[in-house]
């Protein structure tokens, strides 16, 4: 048998975490890429942002989890290119060489057409831009409070959210239960009634990806909250004053967060017939690149297009788990001349929360909504994050704010020459 081969992984998020979990020491040795030297469990993102979670509940250290994993290295960097005629790839720190290649960079934001003007809305994508959606949030609430000119007020009081997916809901509907049980503790002379929260989405309905029947309770439950739904509304423009829609209609906001559409995030040295819309790389069955044996790509940077799939399989955290986990083998079985198996997507549902007892779950054929659905989507998000101390914390902060009505959050955070000290006036 030929020696160990080196298999290089570019990506710590789902993917390449199950990836690395599933390849042995006594089959390959493991060289783990990222530019954050820890796991970031996306789906509560937005529970960091509102202030619900630490930060350190759901980023967890890449090196703490591959402690004992022997032949595994971590090394943080940033790759620049992939030179695939030498089997290397370019880094800040130096050239990487690789018997096996695993592309696994997630998304990142599509911003549709207005990327020009993509740095005046607020992200979610990362712990960093989460921390500063919260600091953002605090901040308006503390710049209200000094603040004398009433057009000036509607527009920091008012919150605007892009996109109606299941981010786009959570956080609107988390802001939504903020202004509701947990701001006018903080701020109690306030009218809050006042205060605007906007979720805009250009299709028909919010939560598309989902039943009819749930995304007509998704619906509910946000208006519930008093959320104000614009449906088959089109953002096109943002100044940092004002929402913009196509049809010119202007909602005054000074805050907006995107969470509208994703698009993968390859790194370079792919050509153009490699890629398809939304910058996928195009695989085969086993998640194998269309021009090169020895380079993978899995999770949301991956596509494998088939007549049921034209755009590949959806970018979820389960498919992304799941390619990692099946990968593992095969790489080893290609090395080794063996056959591959076939990827196939286990489709074990989707779900999103509204809010405190208000949530959407669609597992297999069964539909749950309200509390029920609200309690599985707490049951796998907690089983899911990595390390019991961030399980025990979660439950913990989880179980307070359920019973106190209470975020325990809301320091601002931030780099000194960063703090507004002068008033608006």
């Amino acid at each position: 048998m030929s020696k160990k081969p080196t298999i290089v992984i570019v990506g710590a998020g789902f993917a390449g975490i199950n990836l690395a979990k599933n390849i042995s020491s006594k089959d390959a040795d493991v060289i783990l890429l990222d530019r954050n030297n820890y796991h970031m469990f996306q789906p509560l993102l937005y529970q960091v942002a509102t202030g619900g979670l630490e930060a350190s509940n759901i980023a967890y250290p890449i090196r703490k989890i591959f402690r004992k994993k022997k032949g595994f290295e971590f090394r943080m960097t940033e790759v620049k290119k992939v030179e695939f005629d030498k089997n290397r790839i370019v880094t800040p720190i130096g050239n990487i060489h690789y018997d096996y290649l695993v592309i696994a960079t997630g998304s990142t934001n599509n911003f549709f057409g207005l990327d020009p003007i993509k740095d005046n809305f607020k992200s979610l994508k990362s712990v960093t831009q989460a921390l500063e959606i919260r600091n953002t949030l605090m901040e308006n609430l503390e710049n209200l409070n000094v603040t004398y000119q009433d057009e000036i007020k509607d527009e920091i009081f008012n919150i605007s959210i892009i996109g109606a997916g299941p981010a786009g809901v959570e956080i609107a509907g988390a802001i939504a239960e903020m202004k509701k049980n947990v701001l006018p503790k903080d701020f109690p002379t306030f009218d809050f009634t006042k205060m605007n929260i906007y979720l805009f989405e250009a299709s028909s309905k919010v939560l598309a990806m989902m039943s009819p029947e749930s995304s007509e309770a998704g619906l509910k439950y946000l208006e519930q909250l008093g959320v104000n739904v614009m449906l088959n509304s089109m953002v096109k423009d943002f100044d940092q004053h004002n929402v913009i829609l196509d049809d010119g209609t202007k909602y005054k906001s000074k805050t907006a967060i995107w969470t509208a559409g994703v698009q993968a995030a390859p790194i370079a040295g792919f050509v153009k017939d490699e890629l398809i819309a939304g910058k996928r790389i195009k695989v085969n069955d086993y998640n194998q690149s269309i021009n090169y044996s020895n380079v993978f790509a899995i999770g949301d940077v991956s596509a494998h297009v088939t007549e049921e799939e034209p755009k590949g399989q959806p970018m979820l955290a389960q498919v992304a788990i799941q390619q990692g986990r099946l990968l593992g083998k095969n790489i080893i079985a290609h090395h080794r001349a063996q056959e591959m198996q076939s990827f196939e997507y286990d489709n074990k549902g989707i779900m999103a929360t509204v809010g405190r007892n208000k949530a959407v779950a669609e597992i297999k054929k069964l539909k749950f909504k309200g509390f029920i659905a609200w309690f599985v989507w707490m049951a796998v998000h907690l089983m899911s994050l990595v390390g019991f101390r961030s399980k025990l914390m979660t439950l913990f902060d989880w179980t307070r704010s359920y019973f106190s009505y209470d975020r325990p959050l809301g320091a601002i955070i931030k780099s000194e020459d960063s703090i507004q000290h002068e008033p608006y006036v």
